[in-house]
């Protein structure tokens, strides 16, 4: 038909087209960096997994991640409970002192706990057999000041999320806080806890900035894999540090993989939301 204009793109797949093109550019960039890594680092690949400096990092790394990752957790699940269930005074500037150390730098973090420990305080622990500065449980503690108010946050949104209603039911059948919380607060968040410490190990395996500052990179001694990659750079083993930086990165996908099949639904669950 004459004078008929031409359609015009509706503005819904206008936006839609800008969203789509912003999650390709994400993913050329992360996708870019990822096949950087992966590309150079394959090549000497062998030789970082023969080297006994590159498995004691590793070895250095997986302990201290989960060592620290479980006091987090520890300690997050109680006080994340506190932060959600319980009234006492200054509970929301607790909140916001507890997760002010997200918004630092890691290096501040491992400057303050390199401070306290240089203390006299820190220097009679160190007289009394417990030594924190440039030791390997220096690494647990600057792992630690990084990831628990991370943990924290991650717990404490999820029991805030959790229904009343099923806890106050619980203790109307006679249960006690404690049974409430092991047998409806915990399973309800379990997805969460679970992601919570899949996602601290992961962070605690990557974590450098607090650690150098604390504990600084000797080798076999207090050398994680970021502060293997580190060395190797210093000292221009470039191939080194990207194969070093593979197996980073085999072991972050390891744990994305772990945590996508932990925290898959279960059967119960489906049938319960097909009803």
């Amino acid at each position: 038909m004459k004078g008929a204009s031409k359609p015009t793109r509706r503005p819904h797949e206008v936006f839609s087209l800008v969203c789509s093109a912003a999650a390709l550019v994400v993913l050329l960039f992360v996708g870019t960096t990822v096949a950087t890594i992966a590309v150079s680092g394959i090549t000497h690949f062998h030789e970082a997994v023969s080297s006994d400096e590159v498995m004691f990092s590793l070895r250095m790394s997986v302990a201290t991640s989960t060592i620290s990752t479980t006091i987090c957790l520890l300690l997050a699940l109680p006080a994340g409970y506190a932060l959600t269930h319980v009234r006492f005074p200054g509970r929301r500037a607790m909140e916001v002192l507890m997760e002010l150390t997200l918004s630092l730098p890691y290096i501040v973090l491992g400057f303050a706990l390199l401070v306290m420990f240089s203390s006299p305080a820190g220097k009679a622990l160190a007289h009394a057999g417990f030594s924190v500065v440039f030791q390997p449980a220096g690494i647990v503690f600057a792992q630690m000041i990084v990831n628990l108010p991370f943990s924290l946050r991650m717990v404490r949104t999820a029991m805030a999320d959790v229904n009343p209603r099923m806890e106050f039911v619980a203790r109307t059948l006679g249960a006690s806080p404690f049974d409430t919380f092991r047998t409806v607060t915990l399973p309800l968040c379990r997805n969460a806890v679970i992601s919570a410490f899949v996602l601290t190990w992961a962070r605690g395996m990557g974590e450098f900035g607090a650690t150098l500052m604390l504990v600084g990179v000797t080798r076999m001694r207090t050398e994680t894999l970021p502060g293997s990659i580190y060395l190797s750079i210093s000292t221009g083993n470039t191939d080194t540090a990207m194969a070093t930086a593979m197996i980073m990165l085999l072991v972050s996908a390891a744990t994305l993989v772990l945590a996508n099949v932990l925290n898959r639904p279960s059967h119960a669950t489906r049938v319960g939301g097909d009803a």
